[in-house]
């Protein structure tokens, strides 16, 4: 097949298609209906002359060749994709970018809010497309270009950074309990935490780190409840006697007047959590990019 017959967005719908494994999340990740997502794929077999993706079970499993064009359709994407964002200016009040950052929901929520009430005045132009820690590898979807950022804790990102990367903001974690336990503003013994009915926080399966360091300092905890995530944690509070253990910030920011939540300091010493931002190299001198870092850099000094 000759280039110039080849409809080079194929390209992006087979790259979406060989990361997600799912036709339906291609399509959201497209911003497309699934019948046409379910189209495109039709038309990329008819191209390979190849299934590229076969029913497993309840999953879709990739061939050999869908295997061995994964890379090379990335690589391709990431330089097309280079010289489109290959200029030295660039004006947010003008200019449209989407920018996709991988971070949890507590980093979205004490951060990137932040930056979307920014952006709607300084960058109306520019959108922000927000995945999930949760069940992916951060640092292979940045290598693969699938990504711009990821802003995640160190202990999170499991090998050695082979990209840029720097600290965003430092938080610490507190215990949280219902408003009406003023009793315990002054803190608790860690006997006495011991014996409370605790909420625990973890990363959707994965344990959270706050848990990783309580194990680790054989804190033992009487847990009665589990939540999948640390925002969600602070709202099972209210008419429990029940605590948790989130970052500060978080908990201040849905303090609201300070009658929610009663917030004490741990009764062992947990390391600080350090929240991370890195990013392919090949965007380090984007002048878009590198607009993006830096509002993130400014708003994170102030959170």
């Amino acid at each position: 097949m000759r280039l110039e017959s080849f409809d080079l967005n194929l390209l992006v719908a087979l790259d979406a298609l060989l990361t997600e494994r799912n036709v339906s999340r291609a399509a959201e990740r497209l911003l497309v209906g699934q019948p046409a997502m379910s189209a495109t794929l039709r038309r990329l077999r008819m191209v390979f002359d190849d299934p590229l993706l076969v029913r497993d079970g309840r999953r879709l499993k990739a061939t050999p060749l869908a295997e061995s064009l994964r890379e090379p359709v990335a690589e391709i994407l990431a330089q097309v994709e280079s010289v489109l964002n290959a200029r030295t200016t660039f004006d947010p009040l003008v200019d449209r970018r989407t920018f996709t950052i991988i971070a949890s929901d507590y980093v979205a929520l004490v951060l990137l809010r932040p930056l979307m009430e920014r952006l709607q005045v300084r960058a109306p132009n520019v959108q922000i497309h927000m995945r999930p820690v949760e069940g992916m590898d951060g640092l292979d979807q940045l290598s693969r270009n699938n990504v711009d950022l990821v802003i995640a804790p160190k202990e999170l990102l499991a090998r050695p950074l082979n990209a840029p990367s720097e600290p965003l903001f430092r938080d610490r974690f507190v215990c949280v309990v219902d408003g009406r336990r003023r009793d315990l503003a002054d803190g608790v013994t860690a006997a006495e935490f011991s014996r409370m009915p605790y909420l625990v926080s973890n990363h959707g399966r994965q344990p959270s780190i706050v848990e990783s360091r309580l194990d680790d300092l054989g804190v033992e905890r009487n847990v009665e409840m589990v939540a999948n995530s640390f925002v969600m944690a602070p709202f099972l509070l209210p008419g429990t006697n029940l605590v948790t253990v989130i970052q500060e910030k978080l908990a201040l920011l849905l303090m609201g007047d300070g009658s929610k939540f009663t917030i004490f300091s741990p009764p062992v010493e947990l390391d600080d959590i350090v929240e991370l931002m890195v990013w392919n190299p090949k965007h380090t001198d984007d002048a878009g990019h590198e607009w993006l870092r830096g509002q993130l850099r400014e708003l994170a000094e102030h959170i």
